[in-house]
């Protein structure tokens, strides 16, 4: 399988952006943002059309920039309390995925960017590569710099408010870095399912964890054992590897359910 360097890109790129999913999202879990990524990963959709509409030679400039004014937006309003959160973040995905799909075909462009849709890892170059270990690098350096911040404010916004901690900026700080890590992956892993990536492995994690070291410990192992599992069993059985990676990510899923369950008894 190595043999080949598309599939050594692959590899790099899976060894590189799993670890990441893992521990982003036990944040994203913790503070019950499901929806908001999903709604994140849609909204890819919208900036690929804004992209072609202007011209933009690499349709990843123009997610990175829609999806980060969008998380922005996003959560402004949904601070706003004018309804549920559940509410507002759904008809932001809606809409957002019904004005891409419109200006998509209208242009006669979806065909062109359809396979955003599932993604295609194996498409991945050395540059790309390079690029989602220099995102890597900073969001460790993040985490190292305000984890318990980022963990104070998920407990209790008010709490952390009264230690001073800058809950907006954070909070602003930590929906970008999502949206970059999105929108660098989802041609390789696909708007469909992204989230998945997410949020499985974070939530396998906290059916078996006891404390945040193993909370993070085993999320980020589930996500690239879940990335590593699923390249290579969609080589060989040549599947798609984002939907394999995800069917994996929910196998670990419900045996760390029934595990629990199992202990409870």
């Amino acid at each position: 399988m190595l043999e080949y360097e598309f599939m050594r890109n692959a590899l790099f790129a899976i060894l590189t952006v799993t670890p990441l999913f893992g521990l982003v999202g036990t944040m994203i879990v913790n503070n019950k943002m499901a929806f908001f990524s999903d709604s994140l990963g849609h909204s890819a959709i919208t900036g690929i059309a804004i992209g072609a509409l202007l011209g933009v030679t690499n349709p990843t400039i123009s997610m990175i920039i829609f999806a980060v004014i969008f998380a922005i937006l996003l959560n402004k309003i949904n601070d706003s309390k004018t309804s549920s959160s559940d509410t507002i973040i759904s008809v932001f995905s809606s809409t957002a995925i019904a004005i891409g799909l419109v200006i998509l075909s209208k242009n006669g462009n979806f065909t062109k960017f359809s396979n955003y849709l599932i993604g295609d890892i194996l498409s991945i170059v050395p540059s790309e590569v390079i690029t989602i270990f220099v995102v890597a690098i900073i969001v460790l350096l993040f985490w190292l710099l305000f984890f318990n911040k980022l963990l104070a404010m998920s407990v209790n916004t008010t709490l952390a408010k009264s230690k001073n901690i800058k809950v907006k900026l954070l909070e602003n700080m930590f929906i970008i870095l999502v949206a970059v890590i999105v929108m660098l992956s989802i041609k390789w892993v696909g708007v469909l399912i992204i989230n998945a990536l997410l949020i499985l492995p974070a939530a396998s994690s906290r059916n078996i964890s006891k404390n945040m070291r193993q909370y993070h410990l085993w999320s980020v192992l589930f996500s690239v054992i879940s990335g590593i599992l699923g390249l290579i069993i969609s080589y060989y059985q040549r599947i798609a590897t984002g939907p394999t990676i995800v069917i994996i990510a929910s196998i670990i899923f419900f045996a760390t359910y029934f595990l629990r369950k199992a202990s409870e008894d």
